[in-house]
């Protein structure tokens, strides 16, 4: 990545509390346009709440966000339109063809019939899924579903995508297939990747910038290289776990949280 593209993603001092439970604190840091950019963390680190502070779902209690030029605070919609969202639960109608699953969503973005009908198509085909477009969704496979949930992400061609856990549970084959058609996404049309994981090795060899976030605040970012360097360890998993220890951690949202979520996301289009 050039050090000199500009950043869509800006964020300062950003803090969310609840009541006396401080969720994100004073989380600073940037995200340039086009970049690959992991977020970490373990377990209740404050991944999910700032991932929804981002995309318009909770209101920060302090801190500033830009996202695309516009505060998700006041320019909503428009930061809306910016941005696609593959959730980490399933979030398709699986009583619904994959056909008809990409047309709802067309329709939640106002996207003209003679425009999404062609990028239907071509992101179906891309996916692999044009042969099964009039199937129920309910007959797909977890990649299936999760190759589709990231072709609807894609329809209306955001400019920054969020992945929450895309590839969790997913076989080495679909993961390696998944991301090889998001970066070829990224590089031909300059699309900002904003993915969470715990698969380590998946965020060393496809980020271009990591973040690591653990109770609530940013303790480290940099390169996988610049993480492995300062912590003298030989793999971005030692390093993780060498930057946030050892200890098992609980959820930070529950499965009712991740709902709340995407109702706010897609209900609130207009």
């Amino acid at each position: 990545m050039s050090k000199t593209q500009p950043n869509i993603i800006q964020v300062t001092n950003l803090t969310k509390k609840y009541g006396d439970l401080i969720a994100v604190d004073s989380v600073s840091f940037n995200v340039a346009e086009g970049a690959i950019f992991a977020f970490l963390g373990p377990n209740g680190a404050g991944k999910s709440t700032t991932i929804k502070m981002l995309t318009t779902v909770l209101t920060p209690t302090s801190g500033k966000i830009v996202i695309n030029g516009y505060d998700p605070i006041l320019k909503q919609d428009l930061v809306r339109k910016s941005f696609g969202i593959v959730f980490q639960d399933p979030s398709l109608d699986d009583e619904l063809t994959a056909l008809e699953n990409m047309q709802l969503h067309a329709v939640l973005y106002q996207l003209p019939r003679s425009l999404s009908q062609h990028r239907i198509e071509e992101l179906l085909e891309f996916v692999h899924l044009a042969d099964r477009k009039n199937n129920l969704v309910k007959t797909f496979s977890g990649g299936m579903k999760r190759r589709l949930e990231i072709a609807r992400g894609l329809l209306h061609h955001p400019k920054i995508l969020f992945l929450d856990e895309p590839t969790l549970g997913l076989d080495p084959q679909t993961r390696q297939s998944l991301w090889s058609y998001l970066q070829s996404v990224n590089k031909a049309e300059k699309m900002t990747v904003f993915f969470t994981t715990h698969y380590m090795e998946e965020a060393e060899k496809i980020a271009h910038h990591i973040a690591i976030i653990d109770q609530g605040k940013i303790i480290s970012q940099g390169t996988a290289v610049n993480l492995k360097d300062q912590t003298k360890t030989t793999s971005l998993e030692e390093a993780f776990l060498k930057l946030t220890g050892n200890n098992i951690r609980e959820e930070e949202a529950s499965g009712v949280d991740r709902m709340r979520m995407r109702s706010r996301v897609w209900g609130g289009r207009r």
